[in-house]
């Protein structure tokens, strides 16, 4: 039965690795949690968007997960970017930072970021994904 109610609006998912892209944005149409998912494998070109919706709340994302380690702009530029956005256009959005880093220095930064909830570790799994319903 198809969910008639999504979750959230638009999901953004950016990553720069093709098989994590796949299984979130997969995990997320199969959980029916978007109504809109957009999938970005540039932070340059995600932000692009935003910027460019910035004026539409429904193309407003609700829901982002972003990647760190990315080339070109590393998820945390991204972060530093978004944090110029109008208050409320961040405040409509939840952000979670996920990443393979077990690297303690990444995990508090990006717990240290006002922006962001919180950091997960890859891959985003099911389990994860419902947590944050």
């Amino acid at each position: 039965m198809k969910n008639e109610n999504p979750i959230f609006e638009v999901v953004m998912v950016i990553d720069d690795n093709p098989i994590d892209l796949y299984v979130a944005t997969r995990l997320i149409k199969k959980m029916e949690l978007a109504d809109k998912l957009l999938e970005f494998s540039s932070a340059q070109k995600a932000l692009d968007y935003l910027r460019d919706n910035q004026d539409d709340s429904h193309a407003w994302p609700a829901l982002m997960l972003v990647d760190i380690y990315m080339p070109g702009m590393s998820g945390f530029e991204f972060m530093a970017a978004y944090d110029k956005f109008p208050e409320d256009l961040k405040k409509k959005c939840r952000i979670f930072i996920i990443s393979s880093s077990i690297d303690n220095t990444d995990i508090q930064k990006a717990e240290n970021d006002p922006n962001v909830l919180s950091f997960q570790e890859k891959p985003v799994t099911p389990e994860f994904l419902s947590s944050i319903k």
